[in-house]
């Protein structure tokens, strides 16, 4: 059961630290300490701060006033020479913290001296196929077990006591094109991943399993066209066509390799018991071989948890020829309009443009540009629909081997990538990692072969302005308004965090953990960790004092599909450190 919040006596907590270290078994994580993660600040047991993702924290002993007093206690080093692109999220529960690394590892570390308590090092195949780097974004918590997905495309459930295996399942196969990276996560009992691989030409799927013995639920294809099913007894029962017929929006038999993986996972929203999702770009990228909307990719869909079947979607980027992925985290928040109450789901897509939808049936509310140049449409329809200007759509190849190139903003990495985004629930104020770039891009001609990029394309991205790329920004959902904005040299590739403090903090590649005044986005602290912060920071309470953790770790797509703006990353250190912070008890200024 979830407790309040509270601050523990110090004889306790020795206790609990000795049991720790004795390898005793500590708590289970239950349904209802998932549901009630944000009101619990003793521990971070979701993905997201909260099952809705909001990443913001009730805490407010650490604030804009005394930051300038929060220093380093411990950092713990992944080891070895596996050290790049470090982007987890770490866990913790009953002062251990829990968190992958890069190659598919897992740590379990003492929250309170940084001790390894275990290790899990996963055996990858020698031909796995990750498209943009070996990373792996965090573990869920559940019972006694702790899970994560690897690059071979397997769900493994360790003990959280001592990291042994429990169960490993097999969720598709890596010679096609398949893997995972993004964090499972738990919702009402059953354990909910989705696949990465849509360069390749996979079929996107978001799967259920039972926690206990990993035994499939359900699973729902994310392309128009194909089955989703149910298992009871261990045997598939027909659970409707995804999109209700093949092919509607696909031409021939392309929707069989069509891509839509919804690799960065998902949230829940418990007032409507919806999944909300978001699916990756349509295969191959050249957009002249598959004439249509193409769904479901490049979209934003709420799936029932206890069947996987779709109760709406909204699509980003019909007929998407940029690879503009539609997986952005989409967040529920409420506010008040015209004296409603709006239950409403922010997310800012890779297109450029910031959606806010309806999150009961996914209609259209509002949106608006959140980056200075975005050039493949001139806006948004009534229903969010985009309007494209033709002339930034990369030409077909038709005789020649490569169609016309045009120069389109942003890049196919997005004007926000993975990096998740968080809601303040006191400002009102989203806070958004985006990058400023555009690219030449280019069609070609295509094949499908499994297991072989499935690109039908080229490109090269430039940097837009000559001192920034990355901005973090504050947005209004309510107006569009950009509140604040702070520039920054290289590309943002990190998550985001903000509390009851009036904070927000995030990473850079150039190695810094920075803290802004969540109102203002005046910087008020920064520490250099020695590499490039991809990570998305957490904060917690543990013996009275407030602390905040990061994964530090150069690496990512930016180095590996970066072109001219590789350049400017070339000379950033590689590193595997979980770093971890705390504003001591007597320098907490008096409130």
């Amino acid at each position: 059961m979830s407790h309040p919040a509270r601050r523990q006596p110090f004889a306790v907590s020795l206790l609990l630290s000795a049991m720790l270290l004795s390898g005793s078994a500590l708590a289970a994580v239950t349904d209802q300490e998932i549901l009630q993660d944000p009101k619990n600040p003793q521990q971070v047991v979701t993905n997201g701060l909260g099952v809705q993702g909001q990443r913001y924290s009730p805490l407010d002993t650490l604030n804009v006033n005394n930051v300038k007093d929060l220093r380093p206690v411990w950092a713990f080093s992944f080891g070895g020479e596996k050290q790049r692109g470090q982007q987890a999220q770490p866990m913790i529960k009953d002062g251990v913290m829990y968190l992958t690394g890069s190659y598919s590892r897992v740590f379990a570390v003492d929250a309170r001296t940084g001790k390894k308590l275990w290790q899990y090092d996963a055996r990858l195949p020698d031909d796995i196929r990750p498209c943009c780097d070996v990373i792996n974004r965090g573990v869920a918590l559940y019972g006694d077990l702790v899970f994560f997905g690897t690059l071979d495309a397997k769900l493994v459930a360790l003990n959280k006591d001592t990291g042994k295996v429990v169960w490993s399942k097999k969720v598709a196969d890596h010679k096609e094109g398949y893997s995972i990276s993004a964090a499972p996560m738990v919702i009402n009992g059953k354990l909910i991943t989705g696949v990465a691989g849509g360069e390749f030409g996979v079929v996107g799927q978001i799967s259920a399993y039972d926690p206990k013995n990993g035994e499939l639920l359900w699973t729902r294809p994310t392309v128009e066209g194909h089955m989703g099913y149910v298992y009871k007894d261990g045997k598939a029962v027909e659970n409707g066509i995804s999109g209700g017929e093949a092919g509607k929006t696909w031409p021939g038999d392309l929707w069989k390799t069509g891509g839509a993986a919804p690799w960065l996972g998902g949230y829940y929203d418990p007032e409507t018991n919806l999944l909300l999702f978001g699916t990756g770009n349509p295969a191959p990228w050249n957009s002249h071989l598959r004439p249509g909307d193409n769904l479901y990719s490049s979209s934003r869909l709420a799936l029932n948890p206890d069947d996987g079947s779709i109760k709406w979607h909204f699509q980003s980027t019909p007929h998407d020829g940029w690879d503009y992925d539609g997986v952005n985290e989409l967040i529920s928040f409420n506010y008040k309009e015209g004296g409603k109450d709006i239950k409403a789901a922010a997310t800012a897509d890779r297109n450029g443009f910031f959606y806010v939808l309806d999150r009961t049936n996914g209609k259209f509310i509002r949106g608006f540009p959140f980056v200075d140049k975005i050039t493949w449409a001139t806006g948004l329809d009534k229903d969010g629909r985009p309007i494209y200007n033709d002339a930034s759509r990369p030409g077909a190849p038709g005789s020649e081997a490569k169609g016309s190139s045009v120069f389109v903003a942003p890049a196919f990495l997005g004007a926000k990538n993975w990096m998740p985004m968080a809601y303040n629930q006191d400002t009102g104020l989203f806070y958004v990692p985006s990058n400023e770039w555009g690219m030449d891009i280019w069609n070609e001609g295509i094949a499908y072969k499994k297991g072989a990029a499935f690109l039908g394309a080229g490109f090269t991205i430039k940097p837009l302005n000559e001192d920034y790329i990355g901005v973090l920004r504050a947005i209004d959902p309510k107006t569009g308004k950009e509140v604040w904005r702070h520039k920054n040299f290289a590309p943002l590739w990190g998550g985001v965090l903000t509390t009851k403090g009036n904070l927000v903090f995030t990473g850079t590649p150039e190695g810094f953990l920075q803290a802004f005044n969540a109102k203002t986005g005046e910087k008020v602290w920064e520490f250099q960790t020695g590499s490039g912060v991809l990570g998305s920071p957490i904060t917690w309470e543990m013996d009275g004092e407030q602390y905040v953790s990061v994964v530090s770790g150069w690496g990512g797509a930016v180095p590996l599909w970066g072109g001219e703006v590789a350049k400017r990353v070339k000379d950033f250190n590689q590193g595997g450190m979980l770093w971890t912070f705390k504003l001591p008890k007597e320098l907490v200024a008096k409130r």
